[in-house]
């Protein structure tokens, strides 16, 4: 009881340290205004940021790349150490001391009238911080995959419809001329019809063992960073490692779906669907506390004929990325600017004026800004996002069960299955409840 005393008193001087002294702007959203959701171009963004690790720390430093298009005012952790660090950036980029830090996000969303909020946090968060914010009103640009199962992401869409909310997903390839090019060269039929697509996804963490107990830093509130999840003793995963712990993640399956499943589904017009049987196998770590599959290799079967085999990379014969397949040949594209094709000539090939033009953007964190400001839709919408990451939560559910899923993509339930059904969710600890919409 007095180490734990002693961190909940740490907690509170720190957060009490760099937000007691600050003096509120003068900044109003231009959301009070009710603008419904379309903002003049003089019109600074209100924004804040929930996730202040590795990822919320790259948001944030693109979005104050924008400059004066908006303003950070706001910024929330469950580790004092990570949400000072988050507080001085953005106090630097705004050349004040302004910057309000909080603890807990429902807080956060109380207190503040925002705009925008950047969220970037372990994915068995996902479903209910996001879905909190876009009960706020509030645009969302939201960090991939959306959620953590099948019924948390359904909830989040039903949030977005409801609220008619501005959501970006993190997924910026799209943002990125190659995956750009290679998925319109796809959807126009320069491959032929397309007949099978190959995705790669990076090999999982073989592990590390179980490591000890240990004291739970000063700085971290871990109970509020488990969440809904299961109650356990901290063993130094909060900041990476929980990324091969189930009960966070589903590892570099899951974690890269939103990525390169999301660029094969745009390249052949599946962002609006889903497959109609899934069946494949993992290999999962045989102890310690890592679980999630360190190799997977699933086929998803489309209504319209398409096959999708995901795998990681190791497995497949151009590695990581994404490669569209059809009778004309193939074409590849990844990471580093890469795109290939089977025959040079696709590539130089023209797009119509008639033909299929793919939303374009050059810049994914100013896209997110313009669409707030016009109403419009953004270039990586959340159904875009759901169904990217169902590919990879059905086929997790097909390799745990050892079963050939069969999923109805417009009802998006599993049909005659209910061992697999019940894997579409996964129990919160109380007394944490996905939110209604």
């Amino acid at each position: 009881m007095l180490r734990r005393t002693s961190r909940r008193a740490f907690v509170k001087r720190s957060a009490t340290a760099v937000a007691g002294a600050f003096v509120l702007p003068q900044i109003v959203p231009s959301s009070v205004f009710g603008m419904g959701g379309k903002l003049a171009p003089s019109d600074r963004i209100v924004i804040g940021a929930i996730g202040t690790g590795s990822q919320g720390m790259s948001n944030m430093r693109d979005f104050l790349r924008l400059g004066s298009q908006l303003q950070f005012v706001a910024v929330c952790d469950v580790d004092a150490l990570r949400l000072s660090k988050a507080r001085e950036t953005v106090d630097g980029a705004n050349k004040n001391s302004d910057c309000r830090t909080y603890m807990d996000y429902r807080e956060l969303l109380e207190k503040e009238k925002l705009d925008a909020v950047s969220i970037a946090l372990p994915d068995h968060w996902h479903g209910i911080i996001y879905t909190e914010t876009i009960n706020k009103k509030v645009a969302v640009y939201g960090e991939k995959p959306i959620s953590r199962t099948i019924a948390d992401g359904q909830t989040i869409v039903k949030a977005c419809r409801k609220n008619n909310t501005i959501w970006q997903t993190g997924s910026w390839q799209r943002s990125l001329p190659n995956f750009h090019r290679g998925a319109e060269l796809a959807i126009n039929g320069r491959v032929g019809k397309i007949s099978h697509i190959e995705v790669g996804l990076p090999d999982g963490s073989r592990g590390i063992g179980t490591p000890p107990v240990k004291e739970v830093p000063p700085e971290l509130d871990w109970d509020m960073w488990l969440g809904p999840a299961p109650e356990v003793p901290y063993r130094g995963v909060a900041h990476w490692d929980w990324r091969w712990i189930l009960d966070y993640s589903g590892g570099q399956l899951t974690d890269w779906a939103g990525h390169h499943i999301d660029i094969a589904n745009w390249g052949a017009g599946l962002e609006n669907t889903g497959p109609v049987e899934i069946a494949g196998s993992g290999v999962y770590p045989v102890d310690g506390i890592f679980n999630a599959p360190v190799e997977y290799d699933f086929i998803c079967k489309y209504a319209n004929g398409i096959e999708m085999r995901v795998a990681n990379s190791s497995r497949l014969i151009h590695g990581m990325g994404t490669t569209w397949y059809g009778e004309l040949g193939w074409v590849h594209t990844n990471r580093g600017n890469q795109l290939t094709a089977s025959d040079p000539g696709i590539l130089e090939e023209v797009i119509g004026e008639n033909e299929i033009k793919l939303y374009k953007s050059e810049n994914h964190w100013q896209n997110f800004i313009d669409c707030i400001r016009t109403g419009k839709e953004t270039i990586t919408p959340i159904e875009g996002a759901y169904r990217a990451i169902s590919v990879a939560l059905l086929g997790e559910i097909a390799m745990t069960t050892g079963e050939t899923i069969k999923w109805d993509p417009d009802k998006e339930v599993i049909i005659g299955n209910p061992r697999a059904s019940r894997l579409l969710s996964r129990p919160y600890r109380k007394p944490w409840t996905l939110p209604t919409v």
